[in-house]
């Protein structure tokens, strides 16, 4: 982001400093944040909007101000609760003044009217918004404006056991080098699937146990698209690449067929997962860099560095290395008053501080949103978040935010279940895919 003030920018402070006169008026107000995705590691999406209040309250009693800000926190661990619940409390006119929500959702529902854009009501030139990193900023918006912040950053890495890795062959020195040796292609797909077999076969693990992936629909399974070489947008338009979509399908096919991946694994309870990939039953699997909070504070994994190596999710044929970042952002709803949105902003402003924003990278193994934030010790002397940044962050790609794009991921989640079940071919899932894409997307999706 520039330093230099824009006229656009200039323009917002001074309405942002005219409007802090009325904060004098306001002496009670009621802020209403909600959070998707937030278990007992994330409760700084929340607490953070909480922080920001009790500096913005001090501040303006040094204005001579009486302002009183009570904030209203519910986080929904489900991600379908959530968003049925803001839909309906929407609808009712009671919907809270934040959310925290993944940055797809800014596309649909900006068309729909639910949120405004942040950048109306802050001044994306003054810190801390401007050592936010571009490549956030540009993953909430839309259209060229900016309508959330970024409440953190993550990626989805691959885990390795590493006590089963050495059983089949890999030295110390081997896994340390591991991670350079995906990101420069040497290991790959191929080499994985090879693997998760060697540790079936030597009675490691049990069988369907070699490689684990996510046991349910999600944003990890586009990096998997994109390592075989698709491309999930262009030009602003979606793309449905079928030979990269046919390879990526035919891999998880491949997973079912040589054993080392079950038929039924999709759909199975979330908590044995967690409990299964985090002692040791499971050979390889991936996850996101939030999973090291979860193993090692709710499952007990007392050594994850001793066991567990990670890397880039390995390139297939016609791709390269890569993992998905998918940001959470500070998202303002419409159809409230103008002082209490502005008062929102303000608050999701403060909530951005590198210091303030540690406390959920850290307790949460999330990673930063801002260079800044990398500096604050308390973030940098975490081996987890220090690693985890360096390794990932600088080949995260992201989902695009694109109004369509939900109905292009349904459609390759489909196909993608039914022929990792077995239930169509690899071929006719791709051709199945393609006609219902075409039938619903029209011009909308660039097919090749």
């Amino acid at each position: 982001m520039t330093i230099l003030p824009t006229l656009k920018s200039l323009t917002i402070a001074a309405a942002i400093l005219a409007s802090t006169s009325a904060f004098a008026l306001a002496k009670d107000v009621t802020i209403g944040v909600w959070a998707g995705g937030t278990g007992p590691n994330d409760t700084y999406r929340l607490d953070a909007i909480e922080i920001a209040a009790q500096q913005l309250q001090r501040q303006a009693a040094l204005k001579g101000e009486d302002l009183k800000i009570t904030v209203e926190k519910k986080p929904y661990s489900g991600w379908d609760d959530f968003k049925q619940a803001l839909t309906l409390a929407a609808e009712a006119k009671t919907a809270p003044n934040i959310v925290v929500s993944g940055h797809e959702d800014i596309a649909p529902w900006s068309q729909a009217g639910l949120i405004v854009p942040i950048e109306d009501y802050v001044d994306l030139d003054s810190w801390p918004l401007n050592g936010i990193y571009e490549n956030l900023l540009k993953i909430a918006s839309y259209n060229g404006t900016v309508y959330g912040i970024p409440q953190d950053a993550e990626s989805r890495p691959m885990f390795f056991w590493k006590p089963y890795m050495k059983a089949i062959g890999y030295s110390d020195a081997d896994l340390d080098a591991l991670p350079q040796s995906v990101q420069d292609g040497k290991y790959t797909m191929k080499n994985l699937l090879e693997d998760a077999k060697k540790m079936q076969d030597k009675g490691l693990v049990q069988p369907g146990y070699g490689f684990y992936p996510r046991t349910s629909n999600g944003p990890d399974y586009w990096q998997f698209y994109t390592s075989f070489g698709g491309a999930m947008e262009e030009n602003g338009k979606l793309v449905f690449d079928k030979a990269a979509m046919k390879r990526t399908y035919q891999f998880f096919a491949d997973a079912v067929s040589t054993g080392v991946t079950k038929k039924n694994h999709i759909g199975m309870p979330g908590d044995q997962w967690w409990k299964e990939v985090s002692t040791g039953k499971a050979g390889i699997w991936d996850a996101g860099t939030w999973h090291y909070a979860r193993m090692v504070n709710q499952e007990g994994l007392k050594d994850f560095f001793g066991n567990i190596v990670f890397t880039l999710i390995p390139a297939g044929e016609g791709g390269k290395a890569n993992t998905l970042t998918h940001p959470l952002v500070y998202l303002l709803t419409a159809g409230h008053d103008k002082e209490d949105t502005e008062i929102a902003a303000q608050l999701i402003k403060i909530a951005s501080e590198p210091r303030t924003n540690a406390l959920h990278a850290v307790k949460s193994a999330h990673l930063g949103i801002s260079e800044a934030e990398s500096e604050v010790e308390f973030y940098s002397a975490d081996r987890w978040t220090r690693e985890a940044t360096e390794r990932l962050l600088p080949h995260a790609n992201a989902m695009p935010n694109n109004s369509d794009f939900g109905t292009y991921w349904n459609i390759m989640w489909k196909g993608l279940q039914a022929s990792w079940t077995g239930a169509k071919t690899v071929d006719a899932a791709i051709g199945d895919a393609e006609s219902e894409l075409k039938s619903t997307l029209g011009d909308k999706i660039v097919i090749r």
